[in-house]
């Protein structure tokens, strides 16, 4: 039996900015720019909360 795993997106600019810690207008420029792990699904934003708590730590280290 498979069992599938639940993902944790975050949709749209607002919650991911939140997330971040950046503006809507940061996070909108960043995502425009492939420098967010996320994706656009027709005109909404979506992201994976542990890729981009992942790709934040990375540069932490």
């Amino acid at each position: 039996m498979q069992t599938e795993t639940a993902l944790d997106l975050v949709w749209g600019i607002e919650a991911i900015a939140r997330l971040i810690g950046r503006t809507e207008r940061q996070t909108y420029h960043m995502l425009r720019t492939g420098n967010l792990p996320a994706k656009q699904v027709g005109n909404r934003w979506v992201a994976e909360r542990g890729k981009l708590v992942a790709f934040f730590m990375e540069d932490a280290a």
